[in-house]
C-alpha cells in the first residue's frame, strides 16, 4: 500500500493508526512488526502515539526506529557475515575524516589538493547508492584524485574492518550484503517481519530502497507513507523515483491518496497545488480543506534586500499589535546567508528573533573567523581574536607553539601578537613555525596599511584571499563549504554599507549583544528544508528571485531534475502557513559588492492569478525617490555631512535609504591601529654580556651580546643563537 500524503494531511496520524490496528486486532504481535522513520524525535513521537492507543504492548515493538538503528541492532547479530565482531565501533565524522587524511597521505596525494573531506563526500554518496568499492564504475573511480577513488574507498573499509569499525553509512551497506549474500538471514527476516510500514518513504535513498525490498519482497506487506511533492533532500542521497516506481516494484499495491489538509486555507492550498502541477515527475493529487475563507498569497515587490528586511519587520510589528503571537510567525529563507539582512533590521528594530537548524549570522564559525581577523587589524593588542585564527586555516602552529607564545607574552606584558613576533625573531621556536608566525605579522602589518586606503568589504575580501581561506574553503569542495563561502560574500557585501572598519565592528558588537537567553516570544528564522514538517500561523518567504530561489548553483549542477526539486522546495514553503504567506522578491540585490538586478522567481509566475494578490514599490527608484522630497529641499539635511558622499558611492539603493532617512552607520570606536611593533619591550637589567645563563630548551650558555630584550648567546652544545631574555636564567 502506498498513502500518497499531501502537505498537512496527517500522515503520521494515518500511519500510527494502521500499526495500531495491526497488534490491536492481533494480525500480527508487536515484535512482528518493522516500522521505519528518519529521525529519532519522529520515532519516539509514533512510539508515543501508538502507546496512547494500544497501551503497554508498544514496549513489545523492538523493531520501531530509524533506519540506522534497526540497521545496527541487525549488524550486532550477524556482524561476522562482514568481517566484523559484535561489539564494532561505530566511528564519527571526525574519526572518518582523520582515517581518510592517514589513507590519503599513504597514497601519496596532497591532501590539501584531495582534501579527506571530499572523499569522505564520495564514500558517503557510494554508500547511499549501495555500492562497495568493486562496484564502482570508471566515471565513479575517476571522481577523486585520477582514479583513485576506487582503492581509496578500498583501503578505508579494509581498515575499519581492522579496526573493529563502522561508519554510519556502513550499517545500511553492510546490512544490505548481509541479506543479499546469506539467504537464510534474509528468509529469517522476512518470515519474522509480517508487516513492513515506512515513513517518508520519498525520502529514502538507494540502499535504504533495497534493503526495505529485500524484506518486504516475498510477503509484500509493506505499507509506506510519503508525498511525491516534498521530495527535496536529493543533496543527501534521496531518490524521488523510489515513491514514482512504487506500483511497478509492488504490482496490485493499492495507492490511498490523503487529499484533505487540516492546516493551510483553501487560498494557500489552491496556490501551492498550482505551482507544484508545473513538475511533470509527480503521481498527483489535489489538497482540500473544509476551513472557509483566508487571504490570498501576497505577493510583495520591493527595490532592494534593506527594504525586503523593513517591510518584513514592518508587518510583524503590525501583527505584534494586533495581538499575533510571535512564536507562530516564521520567515523561511532558501539559503543561510539570506537571514544577515533581516537579523540586523530587527535588532536595529528590537524584535526578538531566534535562529532553527544553525546559528545566528555573526555566530557561525567562518564569520567569526573573518571578524577575528578584523579585529587584530583593528586592534592588535586584541589577544582573543589573535589566538582565534593563528592558526585558521591551518598553518602548523599547534598547542605547543601556542603555550610559548602565552608564556612570552605572560613574562613581557605583551599582547600575544606582539609577544609572536618577538618569538618569530628569536631561536626560541622551531625555524618553521618562526618563519610561519613571521609571515602572519607581515600581512597583518600590511593589512593595516591597507585598511586606511581601501573600503571595509575589499579589506576583508584582501584578508580572505592572502591568509589563505579562500583556498581552504575551495578546497574543501563540499555543499557545506559552499554555503560558508556564500556567508562570507555576505558579511562582505554587509560591510559596504559602513564607511570605516571602526563603524562595522561596532555594528556587529551591538548586534551580538542581543540576549539569545530571553525567555520572551520570537519569531523564528530558518531554511525551507529545516521548516519541513512544521507550520506557522503567519509566514515571510523572501528572495523568490532568479539565482536565489531556485537556486542557480542547484540549476547548474542537477538541470531540470533539480529545478523540479526546486519547486518541490518552494511547495513545501507555501504548505507551512496555516493562515497567511507572503512572498517577496527584489529588483536589486548586491552580490560581491556589486549592485545587480534580479528578476523574480519563475515561481512567482507560477502562482495562480486567482489565488495571489500582487503588490510593488519597483517604482520606488525614481518615483519613491522624489516623493521624499521637493525640488528645493535637501534630502540629507537631517543626516551626517558625510552620508551624500557616501550615499553617491554606493550606488542608488544607498541613496533611496538614506533619502527615507535609513542610516545605520555608527559613530567610530576604533582609531587606533597600532602595529605590534609599536609595543617597546624592556630589556632584563640583571643580564649582560659575558654572564653564564640556563635556557631550558639550549641548556648552559655564555651572553656575548645584547639588544633590547634579545640576547645572542653561546650555548655549550647548541651554538650560538637568539633568544629572549625572559627564557633564560643566571646560571649559578
Amino acid at each position: 500500500m502506498l498513502m500518497l500524503a499531501g502537505a498537512g494531511t496527517g500522515k503520521t496520524a494515518a500511519l500510527t493508526a494502521r500499526l495500531a490496528w495491526l497488534v490491536g486486532t492481533r494480525r500480527a504481535w508487536p515484535s512482528e512488526i518493522l516500522c521505519v522513520t528518519f529521525t529519532n524525535r519522529a520515532a519516539r513521537e509514533m512510539r508515543e502515539r501508538v502507546g496512547r492507543l494500544i497501551g503497554d504492548e508498544v514496549e513489545g515493538m523492538p523493531w520501531l526506529g530509524t533506519f540506522h538503528s534497526i540497521c545496527a541492532r541487525m549488524l550486532r547479530k550477524h556482524a561476522e557475515l562482514v568481517g566484523l565482531q559484535s561489539n564494532y565501533t561505530i566511528i564519527d565524522t571526525d574519526d572518518q575524516l582523520r582515517l581518510m587524511k592517514q589513507l590519503i597521505v599513504e597514497a601519496g596525494l596532497d591532501e590539501k589538493r584531495w582534501p579527506a573531506r571530499q572523499l569522505a563526500g564520495l564514500v558517503d554518496r557510494w554508500k547511499n547508492r549501495g555500492l562497495n568499492p568493486s562496484e564502482l564504475d570508471a566515471g565513479e573511480n575517476e571522481s577523486f584524485a585520477n582514479g583513485s577513488g576506487q582503492r581509496l574507498y578500498e583501503r578505508y573499509q579494509q581498515r575499519l574492518i581492522a579496526l573493529n569499525a563502522c561508519d554510519f553509512g556502513d550499517l545500511l551497506l553492510h546490512m544490505q550484503n548481509v541479506l543479499r549474500r546469506n539467504r537464510d538471514v534474509l528468509e529469517a527476516y522476512q518470515r519474522r517481519f509480517k508487516y513492513v510500514l515506512v515513513d517518508e518513504y520519498q525520502d529514502t535513498n538507494a540502499v535504504q530502497y533495497l534493503w526495505l525490498r529485500l524484506l518486504a519482497q516475498e510477503r509484500k506487506n509493506i505499507c509506506v507513507v510519503g508525498d511525491d511533492d516534498q521530495s527535496i533532500y536529493s543533496w543527501r542521497g534521496a531518490e524521488v523515483a523510489n515513491i514514482l516506481r512504487f506500483e511497478k516494484d509492488f504490482p496490485g499495491a493499492a495507492v490511498i491518496r490523503l487529499e484533505q489538509n487540516y492546516r493551510s486555507t483553501p487560498q494557500i492550498l489552491a496556490a501551492a497545488s498550482g505551482l507544484i502541477a508545473a513538475n511533470s515527475e509527480r503521481l498527483g493529487k489535489t489538497l482540500w480543506t473544509e476551513a472557509g475563507g483566508g487571504d490570498k498569497l501576497r505577493v510583495i515587490g520591493v527595490w532592494d534586500g534593506p527594504e525586503e528586511a523593513r517591510r518584513i519587520g514592518e508587518d510583524i510589528e503590525r501583527l505584534e499589535r494586533e495581538g499575533a503571537p510571535l512564536d507562530r510567525i516564521a520567515i523561511l529563507v532558501r539559503a543561510q546567508y539570506q537571514t544577515r539582512e533581516i537579523e540586523d533590521r530587527f535588532i536595529q528594530i528590537g524584535l526578538n528573533y531566534r535562529i532553527v537548524g544553525g546559528f545566528r549570522f555573526y555566530e557561525r564559525a567562518e564569520i567569526r573567523d573573518a571578524l577575528a581577523y578584523l579585529r587584530v587589524i583593528a586592534s592588535p593588542a586584541d589577544d582573543l581574536a589573535f589566538e582565534r585564527i593563528h592558526n585558521q586555516p591551518k598553518r602548523g602552529l599547534g598547542a605547543k607553539t601556542l603555550s610559548r607564545m602565552h608564556e612570552h607574552a605572560r613574562a613581557t606584558g605583551l599582547p600575544l601578537a606582539a609577544a609572536s613576533l618577538q618569538l618569530a625573531d628569536s631561536d626560541e621556536l622551531p625555524a618553521r613555525a618562526a618563519a610561519t608566525i613571521g609571515a602572519l605579522m607581515r600581512h597583518f602589518l600590511g593589512w593595516r596599511e591597507l585598511a586606511e586606503q581601501v573600503t571595509p568589504a575589499e579589506l576583508l575580501r584582501n584578508v580572505l584571499a592572502d591568509s589563505g581561506y579562500d583556498a581552504m574553503l575551495k578546497a574543501d569542495r563540499t555543499a557545506e563549504s559552499t554555503g560558508r563561502a556564500e556567508n562570507l560574500a555576505e558579511l562582505a557585501r554587509a560591510m559596504e554599507e559602513y564607511a570605516t572598519l571602526g563603524d562595522f565592528l561596532e555594528h556587529v558588537s551591538l548586534v551580538m549583544e542581543n540576549d539569545a537567553a530571553d525567555e520572551a516570544q520570537k519569531v523564528t528564522i530558518m531554511t525551507i528544508h529545516a521548516a519541513k514538517g512544521l507550520e506557522f500561523d503567519q509566514l515571510f518567504l523572501p528572495g523568490w528571485e532568479e539565482g536565489v530561489f531556485p537556486s542557480q548553483r542547484a540549476l547548474d549542477e542537477g538541470g531540470l531534475a533539480s529545478l523540479e526539486e526546486e519547486r518541490r522546495l518552494a511547495y513545501v514553503a507555501i504548505t507551512r502557513a496555516r493562515r497567511r504567506c507572503t512572498i517577496l522578491h527584489a529588483a536589486n540585490r548586491r552580490i560581491y559588492g556589486q549592485w545587480t538586478s534580479s528578476i523574480p522567481s519563475r515561481f512567482v509566475g507560477e502562482l495562480p492569478a486567482e489565488h495571489v494578490e500582487r503588490e510593488t514599490t519597483l517604482t520606488g527608484g525614481a518615483s519613491l525617490w522624489r516623493a521624499n522630497w521637493t525640488e528645493t529641499e535637501d534630502p540629507f539635511a537631517h543626516l551626517s555631512a558625510a552620508a551624500p558622499q557616501r550615499a553617491q558611492q554606493r550606488g542608488p539603493g544607498w541613496q533611496r535609504a538614506l533619502a527615507t532617512g535609513y542610516e545605520t552607520a555608527p559613530a567610530r570606536i576604533r582609531e587606533n591601529t597600532r602595529s605590534a611593533a609599536s609595543f617597546a619591550a624592556q630589556a632584563r637589567s640583571d643580564i649582560t654580556p659575558g654572564m653564564r645563563v640556563f635556557h631550558d630548551k639550549f641548556g648552559y650558555g655564555a651572553v656575548i651580546g645584547q639588544e633590547g630584550n634579545k640576547l645572542e648567546i653561546e650555548f655549550e652544545s647548541s651554538g650560538l643563537k637568539r633568544v629572549i631574555d625572559s627564557f633564560v636564567k643566571l646560571a649559578g
